[in-house]
C-alpha cells in the first residue's frame, strides 16, 4: 500500500535537488552561461538534498535541521551574488571579473592569459523570465530562504 503523503525529508531532498537541476537545464537548453558565483550556489543544495535523504534512515530532527542549514548556505551565496550584481560590493571570487588586459605586453600575451572557455562576469545579472526584473541570483535567494525555512520548521515538528 502506498503512503498517503510524501515523507517530508524526501520532499525537501527533491526540492533541494530541483534548484541546481533547473539551473543546469537553463544552461543546456536555455543557452545561459553561469558565472562562478552561480556555480558556488549549487553545492549547498546538493548537500541539503543528501542530508534530507539521510533523514529517512537517521534521526530525522537533526538531519532535517542540518539540511535546512545547508540550504540556507545557498541563500547566503545568493545574497552575496545579488550584492555583486547590484554593485554593492565586489565579488569575493577573483574569477568573477571580466577578462582584462592586466600586465599583457602583446596581443599574444593577452590571448595566452585568457581562460579556455570565457566566463560570465558575476556582476552581470541573468534574467530567466523576459520582462521580469528579478535575476536568477535573486530568485535563488528567495527559493533557498523558503526551502531552508521549511526544512528547519519541519525539523522542529519531528519527534
Amino acid at each position: 500500500m502506498m503512503p498517503r503523503s510524501l515523507p517530508i525529508p524526501l520532499a525537501v531532498a527533491a526540492l533541494a535537488a530541483a534548484a541546481p537541476l533547473l539551473a543546469m537545464a537553463s544552461e543546456r537548453w536555455g543557452g545561459l552561461n553561469p558565472c562562478l558565483l552561480c556555480l558556488w550556489q549549487r553545492w549547498p543544495y546538493w548537500l541539503g538534498a543528501v542530508l534530507a535523504l539521510l533523514a529517512l534512515w537517521l534521526p530525522r530532527r537533526p538531519m532535517l535541521a542540518l539540511a535546512g542549514i545547508a540550504i540556507l548556505g545557498a541563500a547566503a551565496a545568493g545574497l552575496v551574488h545579488v550584492g555583486v550584481e547590484a554593485k554593492w560590493w565586489p565579488s569575493p571570487l577573483p574569477g568573477c571579473a571580466a577578462p582584462a588586459a592586466g600586465g599583457a605586453r602583446s596581443v599574444e600575451d593577452l590571448m595566452n592569459s585568457l581562460a579556455p572557455a570565457p566566463a560570465k562576469p558575476c556582476d552581470e545579472p541573468t534574467y530567466l523570465i523576459p520582462g521580469l526584473p528579478v535575476s536568477m541570483a535573486a530568485m535563488n535567494l528567495v527559493y533557498a530562504l523558503g526551502l531552508g525555512g521549511v526544512a528547519l520548521l519541519a525539523s522542529r515538528r519531528q519527534r
